[in-house]
């Protein structure tokens, strides 16, 4: 039997770089295939930054547009001027690869341009690192042993590259989440931000609807279609999501990835508990009664979520009481889907007028606040009342309540506020002055017993949310929101 002769990965490394020769420009495949993610705006400065020497780690569910992040910041550096010869990608799941180490990679790299890599700063990016068995080990010791070196890697087995990213490449490795879209990316890749414009209100910067019914009809598809960049641009994955999504997103992960990282033996349980869930976003659950509906032992059920959670599939919110406090025991807790685009892929899309509505609804807003970095959300419930989504200062000395939202894809709210006697109650006892009511389209401004009640079209305030989440970040790294794509 014959074996692969090195030119044969050497004439593959030079493929997957074609930067290096004339026109000096990035796969066609990419070039030009969507305008980039806001997120290309927080994750190129971590890119270029040679201040720390630190590998970057970006990591995120499958398909939310890792590799077109990666190609998209080395258009960046191309037209930054850096030479593009000190530029190298390497697709580690590529078969050509099997076996090599990143070091050997690193010298195909410099077999490959004739010249030492090290001899000035160089930019290396390894995709799909989390198929190089130990790729913690031999990433941690390129950042040692290579100064000149910037490396970045990415994967989306997200759940093992950060557990292996904090054990052995702590003061190493910098993390990057790229989660999937928002409602405001999204109408930024359909070029439909027309729909909004900015609203002259005082205390924060928020955005209107410039047409109701066509903000939520947008906002109707991005509950079916919109967390995946590819959904968004093709219409043939559109119509039929579930062949993309859950085949090629959610098979993947609940078949290969969380099996072979935590040696999960029952994949069919596995897979009807994630079923079980994603049907139930946005609901209480416990685990008495999911072992008791599937006949699975409460700890293996807890084990399964940890997986589900930290492949970035779902996310756990916990209850405070009615003092906005945390219980002891944490019987009962809520889990939302981190798009809603996933449970029509499991299910069916679904219409205005859906009895689930009001759920795809809620997560959606909860999907937005995921991409927040300050403050615990949690949801209120006692026995005589429930607030859908509060937020809890992350002050360690005296945690308090600092907002809250109800979550309705109605406006019959509006004409009667008796029923947010609970919410309101909750509001006095935690000293809070205002609160938020999402509604279908009724956009109002009133005060109630005290309290200022904003309601606000959900499908605003999902835009809103997801827009000045990205702006607030780029002021914080001192990064103008001017500044983007």
């Amino acid at each position: 039997m014959k074996q692969i002769p090195r030119h044969q990965v050497l004439r593959r490394v030079e493929f997957e770089n074609p930067w290096w020769s004339p026109p000096f420009k990035i796969q066609p495949a990419f070039e030009g295939l969507q305008s980039p993610r806001p997120y290309l705006e927080l994750f190129q400065p971590l890119v270029e930054d040679r201040s720390i020497q630190r590998a970057v780690v970006l990591m995120g569910p499958r398909r939310v547009g890792k590799t077109v992040l990666i190609h998209h910041a080395i258009q960046r550096l191309l037209a930054r001027g850096v030479a593009p010869r000190r530029i190298a990608y390497f697709s580690v799941d590529h078969p050509l690869y099997n076996g090599l180490s990143l070091e050997e990679l690193l010298t195909a790299y410099r077999d490959s341009i004739d010249t030492d890599p090290e001899a000035e700063p160089a930019f290396v990016f390894f995709d799909e690192i989390q198929y190089l068995k130990g790729w913690e080990v031999h990433l941690k010791r390129l950042v040692d042993d290579y100064p000149k070196l910037k490396v970045i890697a990415s994967g989306s087995a997200a759940a093992a590259l950060r557990l292996k990213s904090r054990e052995s490449g702590a003061g190493r490795f910098t993390e990057f989440l790229l989660p999937p879209l928002t409602f405001h990316e999204y109408l930024r890749l359909r070029d439909r931000e027309d729909l909004v414009q900015p609203a002259e209100e005082p205390r924060e910067p928020y955005f209107h609807a410039t047409d109701i019914d066509s903000l939520n009809r947008s906002f109707l598809d991005y509950l079916n279609f919109g967390g995946y960049p590819e959904v968004v641009g093709s219409p043939q994955i559109r119509e039929d999501p579930a062949r993309f999504i859950k085949a090629d997103i959610i098979d993947k992960v609940l078949l290969r990835d969380l099996p072979s990282l935590y040696g999960i033996q029952d994949i069919p349980e596995l897979n009807h508990l994630f079923t079980t869930l994603a049907f139930n976003t946005a609901d209480e659950v416990s685990l008495e009664e999911l072992s008791r509906n599937s006949g699975v032992a409460k700890n293996t059920i807890k084990r399964y979520i940890e997986y589900l959670e930290a492949a970035f599939l779902l996310k756990v919110v916990h209850r405070v009481d009615r003092d906005g406090r945390r219980f002891k025991r944490a019987n009962f807790f809520k889990v939302y889907l981190t798009t809603p685009s996933i449970r029509c892929a499991l299910f069916a899309p679904v219409d205005s007028q859906d009895t689930t509505i009001g759920e795809l609804v809620e997560t959606a807003i909860y999907s937005q606040w995921f991409h927040s970095t300050g403050g615990e959300l949690h949801y209120a419930r006692w026995r005589h009342g429930e607030v859908d989504i509060v937020r809890v200062s992350p002050a360690l000395q005296a945690p308090r309540i600092t907002w809250a939202v109800e979550a309705k894809w109605s406006d019959r709210i509006v004409a009667h506020p008796s029923e947010l006697k609970a919410a309101l109650g909750f509001c006095r006892v935690n000293k809070l002055e205002r609160m938020l009511v999402t509604t279908k389209t009724i956009r109002r401004e009133t005060n109630i017993n005290g309290i200022t009640v904003s309601f606000k079209p959900a499908s605003e305030y999902c835009y809103t949310v997801g827009r000045n989440i990205i702006d607030d970040r780029l002021q914080t790294d001192n990064l103008p929101p001017s500044s983007r794509g």
